[in-house]
């Protein structure tokens, strides 16, 4: 084994992770385990520690790493941790040098286990991170990280720090190369996609970004937004989505909850009715809008009303795709200290929310029968091709030997579906004809 690494979390952790890897292997590291963490929810965290009691059992010998937002927040903890030799923060993970300086030490050195550094101070993006993890066929660019909101349930500024952008002509750079190496869909990411650029020169707005990537890399066939908080989708974004098909028709929405007092004490930014004019009015401008939504169920102080009101709001929105959260109070949080529902309420609920959800993405689901979709063909094993149509639902389709080809974007007749996937076939000419 040279370098693995587990990764727990966010689609920005993936990104890193992958930079992380290249990077330690640059620097020499050898029989490496090196965990990202996640501490969205106190189950997270759980979760991480869990999975590291599990790597270091089952890698004796085997370097141990442990970093992300969790080890962030709360080093210490992770340092205790049998098995664990290092915990480093989400500012160092980072920097290429820093891989370069844990280079494991010659026999009688000493070097701190814990290196964590205050991520507040951290003021832009390390270099090396304006890259991708790059599947196949499409590639995640991070763009922009930190938040500089202060949500009353969420710990995560503080593992990330505040918000920070990634110069406009970097980004396009990085994509053009990346559109040149084959990779025909871009997903731009972020811990706060929409609050991208005030720490730039002219404050541009993500709009501009995205705007900018469209109109220099003509070459890129899709480009996709990892996720969005409506609020602070500005004119520019507004217009690309809606003049630009070659921004994907889905957009995942940090929605949170339904109910105006309980946004409200989540200090969210937007209303009820804010989301859902946001949602009519896109969709006025581009009928193929599909949109998902984080929601939370069980936040504190949540009445049985306050709660029917996400669950209208999945209608009133027409959301599709619900991530739905347990409410899970994170310590040094204002919302770990507010009244608490019981878990068995707040499980209950959030299994009634993803039944809204999987209602909804049935629906959606039945309404794509009968269509002709472009499809990017991700994967092909075992007789069948994957791939996902503009709206992000994927699709499976017969293939016979090595075929059709991975990156090919084909027309694809839908035909049923199955759980949470599509179903389709290759249209026939006379179909692509028309």
């Amino acid at each position: 084994m040279s370098v693995d690494v587990i990764t727990l979390g966010c689609r920005l952790n993936t990104v890193e992770s992958e930079a992380m890897r290249q990077a330690a292997e640059k620097a020499g590291h050898r029989n490496t385990i090196i965990v990202n963490t996640c501490a969205v929810t106190g189950e997270a965290v759980r979760q991480a520690r869990q999975t590291i009691r599990k790597a270091a059992r089952e890698n004796p010998g085997a370097r141990l790493v442990v970093t992300g937002c969790a080890a962030q927040i709360e080093p210490d903890t992770f340092a205790d941790i049998e098995g664990v030799d290092l915990v480093i923060g989400n500012e160092a993970k980072a920097r290429a040098d820093a891989w370069t300086d844990l280079v494991p030490p010659s026999p009688g050195s000493v070097r701190d286990k814990v290196q964590v550094s205050d991520i507040m101070r951290v003021t832009e993006i390390a270099p090396q991170m304006i890259g991708a993890y790059a599947e196949r066929t499409r590639a995640f660019v991070e763009v922009q990280n930190g938040c500089d909101h202060r949500c009353t349930f969420c710990i995560i500024p503080y593992g990330r720090g505040n918000a920070r952008s990634v110069p406009m002509g970097l980004a396009v750079d990085q994509i053009k190369r990346l559109v040149g190496e084959g990779h025909a869909e871009i997903v731009l990411t972020g811990v706060d996609l929409t609050s991208y650029g005030p720490d730039l020169p002219g404050t541009p707005k993500l709009g501009d970004l995205v705007q900018q990537i469209l109109r220099h890399v003509p070459g890129l066939q899709r480009l996709r937004l990892s996720s969005i908080d409506s609020i602070e989708a500005d004119p520019a974004l507004v217009d690309a989505i809606a003049s630009d098909h070659r921004l994907m028709p889905h957009l995942h929405l940090s929605l949170q909850h339904g109910d105006d007092l309980i946004l409200k004490r989540m200090k969210r930014r937007h209303l009820r009715e804010d989301a859902i004019r946001f949602c009519t009015d896109m969709r006025a401008k581009r009928p193929d809008l599909m949109f998902g939504a984080d929601i939370i169920a069980g936040f504190p102080t949540e009445t049985e009303a306050a709660f029917e009101q996400s669950l209208s709001l999945v209608d009133a929105c027409g959301l599709t795709f619900l991530h739905v959260f347990p409410f899970s109070p994170r310590q040094g949080t204002p919302a770990a200290r507010m009244p608490q529902l019981d878990r068995q309420t707040i499980k209950a609920r959030a299994e009634r929310l993803r039944d809204k959800g999987r209602d909804a993405l049935s629906a959606h689901l039945s309404a794509q029968i009968g269509t002709t979709q472009p499809v990017l063909i991700e994967r092909v094993a075992d007789g069948l091709a994957r791939g996902r149509i503009p709206a992000y639902t994927e699709v499976a389709i017969p293939a016979a030997g090595n075929g059709p080809a991975v990156g090919a974007i084909l027309p694809v007749t839908i035909t049923g579906h199955e759980g949470q996937r599509l179903t389709g076939t290759l249209a026939r000419q006379a179909d692509r004809a028309a």
